[in-house]
């Protein structure tokens, strides 16, 4: 996962947030994993612009674009290439990878709720994020002042809805970086989680005794 600026030939700035994720070649052989995710905000990163999928998953193949017109108070959903699918918005908002990484560049209020607004292009929805207070984690290096998020399943789509045991929380540091140091995720699909081994620059954290 990568933000990069990106400025138009009318000199308009945005940003690009690009996300990833493939199989090694030992996953390949029962499930290959191919797919790619690319969203455009605006220069204050508080609205989407565009969102493109493109889906590799076994035998799905998906590639998708979105477009958002705030003027006309719409947005286009194309599967496919097949006829675009127009959706009224109320305003502006977030697509599904973006909404992800509202919190790294916005302070986290411990002990708190926020209600963000979300646009596939098939569906617009508020999404709750509720904040706990600021505790230490344990990391390999050492521990670290973290606030975990976790957003209101009721409020997610896709395969949160099939699993009345869902869950989704993500760990970012207490700091003005933010960085995601732990992610957990328990759907009806399975599981994971992922915990930060390495940043650069370090994270300011207190080192294990010896």
């Amino acid at each position: 996962m990568e933000v990069s600026q990106n400025e138009s030939s009318e000199g308009n700035n945005s940003f690009l947030v690009n996300f990833s994720v493939r199989t090694n070649s030992f996953a390949d052989t029962f499930y290959k994993v191919r797919t790619s995710i690319t969203s455009q905000l605006d220069s204050s990163f508080s609205r989407t612009l565009s969102y493109t999928k493109s889906q590799r998953e076994g035998s799905t193949r998906r590639e998708i674009q979105v477009d958002y017109d705030y003027e006309k108070g719409e947005c286009s959903y194309v599967l496919n290439g097949s006829t675009p699918q127009v959706l009224s918005i109320p305003g502006p908002c977030f697509d599904p990878l973006s909404i992800a990484y509202y919190f790294r560049v916005h302070p986290i209020e411990p002990d708190s709720t926020k209600e963000l607004p979300a646009c596939d292009g098939k569906k617009f929805r508020k999404v709750l994020v509720h904040s706990g207070s600021s505790k230490m984690m344990s990391l390999p290096a050492g521990k670290i002042s973290v606030i975990e998020t976790v957003p209101a399943m009721e409020n997610l789509g896709g395969v949160f809805n099939k699993s009345p045991d869902g869950l989704l929380k993500v760990w970012y540091s207490n700091d003005d970086r933010r960085i995601p140091v732990k992610v957990s995720s328990k759907v009806v699909v399975g599981s994971f989680t992922a915990t930060l081994v390495k940043a650069n620059p370090p994270l300011e954290i207190k080192r294990k005794s010896r």
